[in-house]
């Protein structure tokens, strides 16, 4: 029996195959096959560096009563993990990019979103509850 190795997201662009195992989405996926620059990796400190601003921006959203408490606590879970490295091997765009490092936002993003959702009981891919 084959298995299935890659799975299907969508967003505002259209439809992208991501490999099933991924933590990322649909932007990145996007960014990673459009522009194999270098070949190059952002470190881990700009990883980590990544994580401090998500964390800082749901911390900051939790006190504005913006964002529920227990969407709150399944994204700074996943986002500390990306400060403790746990999920480098998901930022995976080259450092040399066009434009304004929206796409490794969105990689940030994606990873920390499809985490939170996965620690709510749901699968990686889903964009529900955390987008």
């Amino acid at each position: 029996m084959k298995t299935k190795r890659h799975r299907m997201e969508r967003d505002s662009m259209g439809a992208m195959k991501v490999p099933r195992q991924a933590y990322w989405g649909p932007e990145t996926q996007r960014a990673y096959e459009n522009f194999p620059i270098s070949g190059l990796r952002f470190p881990r400190e700009f990883i980590k560096a990544l994580g401090v601003i998500k964390t800082a921006s749901a911390e900051t959203n939790l006190k504005l009563r913006l964002l529920s408490p227990k969407l709150a606590r399944a994204i700074l879970r996943a986002a500390r993990e990306v400060m403790e490295g746990k999920w480098d091997d998901h930022f995976v765009l080259d450092i040399f990019q066009t434009g304004s490092g929206t796409s490794t936002n969105m990689n940030a993003n994606e990873v920390i979103a499809h985490r939170a959702n996965q620690i709510l009981g749901g699968k990686v891919g889903e964009k529900k509850p955390v987008h």
